[in-house]
């Protein structure tokens, strides 16, 4: 990975966070493909790959932004609690005004529209779900990076890779899970792979703009830092826990599973290689 670094800008912090979430967009894309491979996913599997992106986002968001912005604080002087706090509840309270105004579907059977009434599609709400998980997911890769504003040391950069890593790898079943159900509503292979992936393309634009943010107003670092945290922690508790835990007693343990195992591959990532 170090060897990988010296390839990368290292002092350009936006463009670090514009070529990260390119991964993390092409892994999304890798996930949608699944849908030239497979018709539908079994409720079990669903149910385990959505308690995995639940793990890995719990993860990241203490590892990869909480604990940092806390770090942060301490160092300039701050009052720590009152920072993280103030971030993390703007960061839930953005992501529910977004639910409340987005017009968006869950994947969940029988599920009703929310947000702002239309007459789009299901297809269209699908994605426009998943793309509202992406928005957080973008911003903290991108303050990740932005923060290499304040040193671009090695460790600094490893550790914002590990970020774009972890939420790279969950965004593959989440891929999936947008793209297997598209073509359950009637999609071709293809049309349902292009909306899948193209959920993913609001993580380059969030990231280069948190990127950008705290790389020139530096001062709102720990604040984006568990801002980009409370987003993910509400995604996680409104939309991805809730669908992860349909079906009956026995597919819930997959989902349980799942989560546990998101979390403890995030944690060795960031504690092991950050």
């Amino acid at each position: 990975m170090r060897t990988l670094l010296s390839w990368m800008p290292l002092d350009n912090p936006v463009l670090m966070a514009l070529y990260a979430t390119l991964f993390t967009w092409f892994m999304t894309a890798l996930g949608s493909a699944m849908v030239f491979f497979f018709r539908e996913i079994k409720p079990k599997v669903l149910n385990a790959m959505l308690g995995f992106a639940s793990g890995v986002m719990i993860s990241a968001s203490f590892f990869s932004l909480i604990n940092p912005a806390l770090e942060l604080s301490v160092a300039n002087g701050g009052t720590p609690w009152l920072e993280a706090a103030v971030g993390f509840l703007a960061g839930a309270g953005f992501l529910m005004l977004a639910d409340k105004i987005v017009p968006h579907l869950h994947f969940e059977k029988d599920a009703k529209p929310e947000g702002i009434h239309t007459n789009w599609k299901r297809s269209v709400l699908l994605v426009f779900s998943i793309t509202l998980h992406n928005i957080p997911e973008g911003l903290a890769v991108g303050v990740a990076f932005g923060s290499l504003a304040n040193g671009a040391s090695t460790e600094a950069a490893l550790a914002a890779m590990i970020v774009a890593i972890g939420i790279g790898i969950q965004n593959f079943p989440e891929g999936a899970a947008v793209s297997i159900p598209l073509r359950r509503e009637g999609m071709s292979r293809w049309e349902a792979f292009m909306k899948g992936q193209w959920s993913g393309v609001v993580e380059p634009i969030a990231a280069v703009f948190g990127a950008w943010l705290v790389s020139y107003v530096k001062p709102l670092l720990p604040y984006a830092l568990t801002f980009a945290a409370g987003a993910m922690i509400y995604v996680v508790t409104e939309e991805l826990i809730p669908e992860s835990q349909s079906g009956d007693h026995e597919a819930t343990h997959f989902s349980t599973l799942g989560c546990i195992l998101g979390f403890v591959i995030m944690m060795v990532l960031d504690v092991a290689l950050g």
